[in-house]
């Protein structure tokens, strides 16, 4: 990877060319990752009218996933928080301005329409066109393993136990970021609403069971580029109980939190929340898997 920071007496130079093409590509993943949404008429009508205390919870929470997410995949190499935080500031900015323009193209924001309604289309379209922005770095880009070989360094065995420790949980983290993405493309959607109503308790099974094989070969049997290798001498349930089984946990939780901010568990049963859950949480369990083979 051609580097965007360089050492130089033992600081940290950006090259200022690199930046501006981290931020081309942040606008070309907002706008192809965005787009399915900006073209989505349920998210035209939720900007107007989803309650104001849900939209703000998904905006705020968005922010500490955007930092964290900047620092794996940033427009550029990140060393310290302060530069995720900048990287997560841009990609947000990106996310608004694209979604502004694609609205405005499509016609969905009009001269005299209320502010309100205009700052909760741009808003809620805001949320997936900023990941967006960093995925695109990740996937208009160049590889990020030197980066992470230049984050890892040299370790004793404390630190590698701890290194270990940590990047279990960044790989649940970024299928959250995963399962997240896609729900927000699909959750707004009736077809779900639909779905769960069709659905039997037997066909909800079946939909647990094949979204978890999915999860688990998308990773590490079908062999994609990115795809993980199970070590010579680990038991084959090893990975799937350390990785697909909570990956999936961490989906359903996802998706039902993205359920509850669309309003779609207002005055629901319990039976058809959880029923609304698995049917949400099999985009999302795709998701999941491939942000681990992506990120």
């Amino acid at each position: 990877m051609s580097t965007s920071l360089q050492m130089n007496d033992g600081n940290r130079v950006s090259d200022p060319r690199a930046f501006v093409t981290g931020l081309g590509r942040g606008a070309a993943g907002a706008l192809l990752f965005g787009v399915p949404m900006l073209m989505t008429m349920e998210l035209w009508e939720l900007g107007f009218y989803i309650e104001r205390y849900r939209l703000l919870i998904l905006l705020t929470a968005n922010i500490p996933l955007l930092v964290s997410l900047a620092d794996r995949v940033g427009f550029e190499r990140t060393g310290t928080l302060a530069e995720a935080c900048r990287d997560a500031t841009i990609a947000y900015a990106l996310g608004i301005v694209m979604s502004t323009a694609i609205l405005v193209l499509f016609g969905d924001i009009k001269p005299g329409m209320p502010i309100s309604e205009i700052v909760g289309k741009v808003a809620i379209q805001a949320v997936p066109a900023s990941i967006g922005a960093l995925l695109g770095r990740s996937q208009l880009g160049e590889s990020n393993d030197d980066q992470d070989e230049h984050k890892d360094g040299n370790r004793d065995e404390e630190a590698v136990t701890d290194h270990l420790s940590t990047r279990y949980i960044q790989e649940l983290f970024l299928m959250g970021v995963g399962a997240l993405f896609l729900n927000l493309n699909v959750a707004p959607t009736e077809e779900i609403i639909l779905i769960s109503f069709k659905m039997t308790p037997w066909h909800a099974l079946a939909t647990i069971l094949v979204s978890i094989a999915i999860m688990h070969a998308f990773v590490y049997a079908v062999a994609f580029q990115g795809s993980h290798e199970v070590p010579e001498g680990t038991p084959w349930w090893h990975a799937f109980f350390r990785f697909t089984l909570p990956g999936y946990i961490v989906a359903m939780a996802i998706s039902l939190y993205v359920l509850w901010t669309f309003g779609r568990l207002d005055d629901v049963g319990p039976t058809q929340v959880l029923m609304s859950a698995i049917v949400l949480s099999f985009p999302g369990a795709i998701g999941a898997a491939a942000a681990r083979l992506i990120l």
